[in-house]
């Protein structure tokens, strides 16, 4: 059996098969500022107490601070709800990106099952978990039960080979995979990750790949936890490697699909609009004009992420042209960011530093396009009108590209800075 099929094996207490519906107990669900009031909406036609207030976290991160009374009054709801049910895994003060967040307070186990309501809770596959996202009503349900039904799903297995050199990232491998898959290569589907570059990635790269397998339509990305993703849960979660129940795929395990990616010859990758999935080799789009260039997310507004792009930008300012966001996806992230000197790096090139956020990614606030602009960004969506004006276009790359795009004002490869 796979990691997959093993999880939810044991928690249906039976062996599962692909196809097969069952309902099982959820580990965590989770819900930020935009999904909780129309999950707590359904909730209250439904139940009064939730089945386990200890098994809920809400995170404010899709509009804080709140920027229009919409978005107030939306977290007021959510306040309101968690002072009733007495949700103490509540992060609504700035602590950053949701699935940046769990993580770190240590909500995260290999061979949990977690549900979010939100897409990327796939991310929290990088940890060994299954993770998969779910609309409101179903949180609703799930929060009343402790309960959800899934279709247990087949699985492809992605085989990553070769070495990240010095102007890729794990933001390009993933983007290069869903170049080659399409945007439903992989519809509810697990896409289990393996080989020797998955083996000797770390934590934060491992995450931004789970974080974008919804982007080929899978159910879930996964990984068998390595020794730095185990350390990290140890560290954040206080327990003992012994304590966890780490799941690795068996060697005869069946899968529907497998694909081998050979990175070794990899340049920057550039998801271009409208689709993440209109995946272009960097050599054939540089020189395309931009506007605006952001480097933030729940994929791609980690320690590492921003350590690359200060690296890229030390010493350098940014094109008159370019307006240059960051965003660090968590509060944590932040204060190492400005303890290790990057923050004054991006302050002194010209950039504007956001708090922790989703704000732009989804155009809600902070940085939204207006109708003819353009934008390069290490988020994970570049639908029509996703940052903005439906006129506005969207580039996905990796930090080290939008850093150096954001010195030049045209899309630029780091390796020519």
């Amino acid at each position: 059996m796979n990691i997959t099929e093993k999880i939810l094996s044991k928690k249906a207490g039976h062996e599962v098969t692909p196809g097969e519906i069952i309902e099982i107990p959820v580990d965590l669900a989770m819900s930020h500022d935009g999904t909780s009031p129309p999950a707590i909406k359904t909730f209250e036609k439904i139940a009064e107490k939730v089945w386990d207030p200890e098994k809920i976290a809400i995170i404010f991160d899709h509009n804080v601070p709140a920027n229009t009374i919409g978005s107030a009054e939306f977290q007021k709801v959510c306040r309101d709800f968690i002072s009733k049910q007495n949700i103490t895994k509540n992060y609504i003060h700035g602590e950053g990106i949701c699935h940046q967040v769990v993580p770190e307070m240590g909500l995260v186990e290999p061979g949990k099952v977690i549900v979010g309501a939100d897409s990327h809770t796939c991310t929290y596959g990088a940890f060994g978990a299954f993770s998969t996202g779910m609309g409101a009503t179903d949180l609703a349900m799930v929060w009343a039960t402790g309960k959800t039904w899934f279709m247990v799903p087949s699985a492809i297995r992605m085989e990553v080979t070769g070495e990240i050199n010095q102007y890729i990232a794990p933001k390009d491998i993933i983007l290069n995979i869903i170049g080659e898959i399409g945007i439903a290569g992989a519809t509810y589907k697990t896409a289990e990750f393996c080989g020797e570059t998955i083996e000797n990635m770390g934590v934060e790269g491992r995450a931004t790949m789970c974080n974008m397998a919804i982007e080929m339509g899978a159910k879930n990305g996964i990984m068998e936890p390595n020794r730095e993703v185990i350390d990290y849960i140890c560290q954040r979660t206080g327990k003992r490697e012994s304590e966890l129940n780490i799941v690795k795929s068996d060697d005869d395990a069946v899968y529907e699909k497998e694909m081998h990616f050979d990175i070794n010859d990899l340049e920057p990758q550039i998801a271009c609009p409208n689709d993440v999935d209109n995946v272009k080799g960097i050599s054939k789009i540089e020189g395309t004009s931009i506007d605006q260039c952001l480097i933030g997310s729940c994929t791609n507004g980690r320690l590492s992420d921003l350590k690359d792009a200060a690296e890229i930008l030390e010493g350098n300012s940014i094109d008159d042209s370019i307006r240059l966001l960051i965003l660090p996806a968590s509060r944590e992230i932040y204060q190492q960011a400005i303890h290790l000197g990057y923050i004054d790096t991006f302050i002194n090139a010209g950039a504007i530093i956001c708090n922790p956020g989703c704000g732009p990614c989804l155009g809600g606030h902070m940085g939204v396009l207006s109708e003819g602009e353009s934008c390069i960004s290490t988020t994970n969506r570049n639908f029509k009108g996703r940052m903005g004006d439906p006129a506005s276009s969207v580039y996905l790359s990796n930090s080290k590209v939008v850093a150096a795009s954001a010195l030049t004002g045209v899309i630029t490869n780091p390796k020519d800075i």
